[in-house]
């Protein structure tokens, strides 16, 4: 009857510990519906478009408008999870991101199209901040967080690709209205595996809602977004995009000032001033220019260039995908505990300036095997060095009771740099682009070479930003490896 007794308490450790690993695949499952959605969507906008009469101007917005409420929210979601519960907080948005995407995959009109994609963005704000900080919570031992944000990098700094991929095939092979409907498939398993496996940390007893700060914070963020997204298409000088910017800088400067004299503020200044975190937030957006320059190029090379289909372009993108899920889970996760942190940020991202200067020698009549293989194959491994440690490093180089906002300032900074790096590298490739084609006028060829042109000059530029972060991020992080 003891052993009996004895076998059942020492069953019930391993019990919870194989949970914590369920609950590891429901949070990274939620993560990716987050950022599979920025571009599964994209894929599927020129059959959408026919459907619900979206004009050429009201398309662009089913993108913008995700991207503004995303990025917009983040900031008040993380702390809304320290307010409401981290466990409450995500289910609450992974509910309101599947019912978001039942209107959108129904849409009959542009209005019903891009206001669920708005919605999706709301409650994807709702859903980002609060995975990184269930890891946290989850994972107290450094070697097994380090393997579990291994495993949560690989599968969200795939999700964009991924997004490609199933966006392709669903747009292809059934029904461009898959590409939201898909979202309830995945909604289902995180709200019952979320129940059964994730923990509910408690809540930070005495932590209020800093009203002020969340209004100034959110329309800041929603002016910058806004103008960086719209920068290129609108032009840098248009009275909109300068008005936008303009507004950005006085939100976002008076959000900071409000900040310093509230006493429970949405964004604590102690969790910028930690030159850890600070720096992890930086190389976090300088990583997210990088990649998504690289998208920018790698699409229109396969697609314009090289006259692969959607789905052909996306399954492409698989030697990203596999080389930086099996760097992450595989070999950075064991580096973290040998190695500083800021070395091997810094490492990441010199990996993926020598991918985009790879870039720099594509040509129209590049192949995949050689023109374009081996710089995906460097962004893997440059991702999966940088975003590994990036989100140890900011979960605990901060106090408990910030998890939830400094989560949040993890994926604002992922968002704002990937808004950057979109909106100035394809400002750089079309002004570079257009310089070409008038200095070729009349040559056979020369619309498609001016694009190759372009996008090489954009991937010079975006090298220069990954090693200006490199030595940023090796300077900053001073933090040793987690033991």
């Amino acid at each position: 009857m003891t052993n009996t007794v004895t076998d059942v308490r020492a069953e019930a450790p391993a019990r919870g510990r194989d949970m914590r690993w369920w609950g590891l695949v429901v949070i990274s499952l939620a993560q990716l519906m987050v950022w599979l959605d920025a571009t599964i969507v994209a894929v599927a906008l020129p059959s959408a478009q026919k459907a619900v009469g979206l004009t050429d101007v009201s398309r662009q917005w089913t993108v913008t408008a995700y991207a503004l409420t995303f990025g917009g929210l983040l900031l008040l979601g993380g702390r809304l999870g320290d307010v409401l519960g981290r466990k409450r907080s995500l289910m609450i948005g992974i509910t309101g991101f599947a019912l978001a995407s039942v209107v959108g995959g129904a849409a009959t009109t542009p209005a019903m199209l891009i206001g669920a994609r708005a919605a999706q963005g709301v409650f994807a704000a709702l859903i980002a901040p609060n995975t990184l900080s269930l890891i946290s919570a989850t994972f107290t031992d450094a070697a097994e967080r380090a393997k579990a944000f291994g495993v949560f990098t690989a599968i969200s700094m795939s999700g964009g690709a991924t997004g490609l991929i199933l966006g392709g095939a669903l747009t292809d092979y059934v029904d461009w209205r898959w590409c939201f409907y898909i979202n309830i498939v995945f909604a289902v398993v995180v709200v019952v595996g979320g129940y059964l496996a994730l923990p509910d940390p408690p809540r930070q007893s005495g932590t209020r809602l800093d009203v002020p700060g969340a209004v100034l914070a959110t329309g800041g963020m929603l002016a910058l977004i806004y103008g960086l997204g719209e920068g290129g298409a609108r032009g840098w000088t248009s009275p909109v995009i300068l008005a936008s910017l303009a507004a950005a800088v006085v939100l976002l400067g008076s959000f900071l000032v409000a900040q310093h004299r509230s006493a429970q503020p949405l964004l604590p200044l102690r969790v910028l001033a930690n030159r850890n975190s600070g720096g992890a937030f930086l190389a976090m957006a300088v990583s997210a220019f990088c990649m998504l320059g690289m998208f920018l190029g790698m699409t229109y090379q396969l697609q314009s260039v090289m006259g692969y289909s959607p789905l052909k372009a996306g399954l492409a993108f698989l030697a990203y995908i596999v080389t930086a899920a099996g760097y992450s889970t595989k070999v950075a996760s064991k580096l973290l505990l040998r190695v500083r942190p800021g070395v091997m940020i810094a490492a990441g991202l010199g990996i993926s300036a020598l991918g985009l200067l790879y870039l720099t020698q594509l040509t129209p009549s590049s192949s995949y095997l050689t023109g374009v293989f081996p710089a995906l194959f460097l962004f893997g491994l440059g991702v999966g060095n940088v975003a590994v440690p990036v989100f140890q490093t900011a979960m605990s180089a901060t106090e408990a009771r910030d998890a939830g906002i400094v989560s949040a300032v993890v994926s604002t900074s992922q968002q704002l740099g990937g808004s950057i790096g979109t909106a100035l590298l394809n400002t750089i490739s079309t002004s570079a682009a257009a310089t070409y084609l008038a200095a070729h006028v009349g040559r056979t060829g020369a619309t498609q070479a001016a694009g190759v042109h372009g996008l090489a000059v954009a991937c010079a530029c975006g090298a220069v930003v990954a090693l200006a972060g490199a030595v940023a991020a090796g300077t900053l992080i001073t933090v040793g490896p987690k033991k």
